[in-house]
């Protein structure tokens, strides 16, 4: 058989939940690190794949959809390679509902990961913002950084929140499609389709966003990529950052995938 069944889908999700709530800080740190860094890599290949497109109204659509083939590849490294992702791990929820962990042991791995998951962002940003290739294009995708990143942060707290749910209800649906593939290429097009559909319909995801908003502040640094973009960057800086995009965006994909996908296929499968 090359699948699960769902209920056999949620006690493979719901056990994995203990190595998460057992595993020492150290590991899930360093794992946390390398799922920011894939999530980057997704992140930083789907702009540069895209910039020609997104930046002509005329051909925005072909960028979202060129955009949603590529970012992908960032969640198959985690699934695939092995990694903790913290949209991922709302997923634990299953097995805190199941009492094979409590909320603390949830929670401080979910505290770990996310910084994890920050610093693996923050070092791509950097490896990308001084090799140069915000340079590709003339410039030209470095003027979509950072109208990326302020487009991110202008929106309201309850649009954030709303989008945050939205994507976190599909990553977590495709890493339960994922689990329950029992071959690789299954696994590889669980992810590929549903990622693609958020990437696609412009969803926010946290982790994503520990890439784009801060890769769009370093690039607001240069004179010239905030010009070509044509906006105002007055005000925009770290702050901005968190509390007008990642938290609102994190509280609703703790909402997504926690609720809409590991509660409800909780309760209908175990009552």
């Amino acid at each position: 058989m090359n699948s699960l069944t769902t209920k056999e889908t949620l006690e493979k999700i719901s056990d994995s939940g203990i190595f998460k709530a057992t595993a020492p800080g150290w590991k899930l740190f360093l794992l946390g690190i390398l799922a920011g860094a894939y999530i980057a890599f997704g992140a930083q290949a789907s702009q540069m794949a895209s910039f020609g497109l997104v930046s002509d109204p005329m051909t925005f659509g072909a960028g979202k959809v060129v955009a949603g083939a590529v970012f992908p590849v960032g969640l198959m490294l985690v699934v695939l390679c092995g990694a903790e992702l913290f949209t991922g791990n709302c997923l634990m929820i299953t097995g805190l509902l199941d009492k094979k962990f409590g909320v603390g042991a949830m929670l401080r791995n979910w505290a770990i990961v996310y910084v994890g998951n920050f610093v693996g962002a923050i070092l791509i940003v950097l490896m990308v913002g001084y090799s140069g290739l915000l340079d590709s294009g003339g410039g030209m995708l470095g003027a979509l950084v950072v109208k990326t990143a302020l487009g991110k942060c202008g929106l309201s707290f309850g649009k954030a929140f709303i989008l945050g749910i939205l994507c976190n209800w599909l990553v977590c649906l495709a890493v339960w499609m994922a689990t329950g593939a029992q071959v690789t290429i299954g696994k590889i097009f669980a992810i590929w389709f549903v990622i693609g559909l958020f990437v696609l319909s412009g969803f926010e995801h946290s982790v994503a966003n520990m890439y784009f908003i801060p890769a769009g502040l370093l690039a607001a640094g240069n004179e010239a990529y905030v010009q070509m973009a044509g906006v105002d960057v007055a005000g925009f800086g770290f702050g901005t950052f968190l509390v007008k995009n990642l938290i609102p965006v994190t509280l609703g994909n703790i909402v997504g995938g926690g609720l809409f996908v590991g509660i409800f296929y909780w309760v209908t499968n175990r009552k």
